[in-house]
């Protein structure tokens, strides 16, 4: 393990204490400035140093890691930052939660990761094995060069979303055209009724009845006149009972009912032979009202019960409103149909724009990914030296094919040797020390940088 003191911050690692973790008993380190390595046998506890820091980090934490026998296991990590003290504690029982601590006061295992990783990087025996990803070494050119990958994440978002678009626009264009026709007939048919009022059909059933009894109509109506009016009828009835009752006084109140009575009688009879003399007797009416009438049922039959793909409610009940809002429900599939080969055509010319927009940065990108590798290599090398290997040599290949996302860091080693891509020829050391430079070059280098078998390989 490795501790490197970075001389861009006062802050670095003093004291590191840890307790029941593992097969640590108890281990108390002072550290100074500088390098400090620390060596000795395999399974000696190098790598539980590591695993302790990790905990300080807000690693997981499990009852496994408690030595036998133990309640819990302790870490502490006392920082120096150039004048302040931060002390970062972490506990783990056997059973329960674990708790975390900064200068004393509790905390959860976030915040103590939001405290520590300011200041510790922390680089398992195998965690240096992510310089040899392409993305990494991708992102890291992109990060010492500043570039601006905006405009090419929004262009190829869009190229995405306008191909998206057009895939779904696309579909059977035979099935289209067959649907379009039957929609046509529909709609001509639907708009030739003329559907307006819902209760059209009710209505009409109202005149049907009226024109179809028009002479009984008629004839109940003045047989009713007769009887209310005519000699020895109802008004002449109630008349006679008037007389009758007139002049006596225990039934005045009566006569004034009854001749109430007498003059609404008369005004019902005047009515009555009023609509009776306004019906009229038209057989060429009550056939268009039957053939209007016919004309409902039949389109309450087709359509009242149909339902349009994207029509909300599925298919109607059957009513003329059912049959309305089918017209209307086809009416705009259809115009959405017709409307296809030109919103094909709109979505392709969007699309051609993308595509020279995605170009254009993706250009833009490869220019400034190319003009930045040698720079980014040269840095890189500049920190091997110091780093005992003062004959390597760096290089960043960037595709030609834009925008140049093909990044590949090639290392060569020793004098004479051919550079070649980090996967092929660095060992698990160079590998470190390769992470290491990056990092120093990128100033992501936080004050302590922890490596376990930095020297392997």
């Amino acid at each position: 393990m490795t501790s490197v003191d970075g001389a861009r911050t006062p802050a670095r690692l003093v004291e590191l204490a840890v307790t029941d973790l593992g097969i640590i008993d108890h281990l108390a380190l002072v550290l100074g400035p500088g390098m400090t390595a620390l060596t000795g046998e395999t399974g000696a506890g190098k790598t539980m140093v590591v695993g302790a820091i990790d905990l300080l980090l807000g690693g997981r934490a499990e009852a496994s890691l408690v030595r036998s026998g133990a309640g819990e296991a302790v870490v502490e990590g006392r920082f120096d930052l150039g004048g302040e003290e931060l002390i970062l504690t972490r506990a783990v029982p056997a059973d329960g939660r674990s708790r975390a601590y900064v200068n004393g006061r509790m905390a959860t295992a976030s915040v103590l990761a939001d405290q520590a990783g300011a200041l510790v990087d922390l680089h398992g025996q195998h965690a240096h094995q992510s310089l040899l990803a392409t993305r990494t070494q991708r992102a890291s050119l992109d990060r010492f060069a500043g570039i601006d990958l905006g405009r090419l994440r929004a262009a190829q978002a869009e190229r995405r979303r306008l191909h998206r678009e057009f895939e779904l626009l696309g579909g059977d264009t035979g099935a289209r055209a067959r649907e379009a026709d039957l929609l046509r007939f529909q709609v001509a048919e639907l708009e030739d009724a003329g559907l307006v009022d819902p209760d059209e059909d009710r209505l009409l059933d109202e005149h049907e009845d009226l024109l179809a009894g028009a002479v009984s109509h008629r004839e109940v109506a003045m047989h009713a006149v007769l009887v209310l009016t005519d000699d020895g009828g109802a008004v002449d009835g109630l008349g006679t009972a008037i007389a009758a009752l007139d002049g006596h006084a225990p039934f005045q109140d009566h006569v004034e009912r009854l001749r109430a009575t007498q003059a609404e009688v008369g005004d019902a009879a005047a009515e009555i032979r009023k609509v009776g003399e306004g019906i009229e007797d038209d057989p060429a009416r009550l056939a268009e009202i039957r053939e209007r009438r016919q004309l409902l049922v039949d389109l309450r039959r087709k359509y009242g019960t149909a339902a349009v793909d994207d029509r909300e409610g599925g298919a109607g009940s059957g009513t003329l409103h059912d049959v309305i809002a089918y017209r209307d429900a086809v009416t705009e599939r259809l115009a959405h149909l017709e409307d296809h080969d030109a919103r094909a055509a709109a979505l392709g010319r969007e699309l051609a724009g993308s595509e020279v927009e995605e170009t254009a940065a993706a250009g833009e990108v490869g220019r400034a990914r190319r003009k930045a590798g040698p720079d980014l290599a040269g840095a890189v090398q500049a920190h091997l030296r110091d780093l005992a290997m003062p004959n390597a040599r760096i290089q960043v290949a960037v595709g030609d094919e834009d925008p140049g996302d093909d990044v590949a860091f090639l290392l060569a080693a020793n004098p004479g040797a051919a550079a070649a891509p980090l996967t092929k020829v660095a060992s698990g050391g160079e590998l470190a020390r390769s992470m290491l430079a990056l990092r120093l070059v990128l100033s992501q280098a936080p004050p302590v940088l922890v490596f376990d078998e930095v020297d392997a390989g």
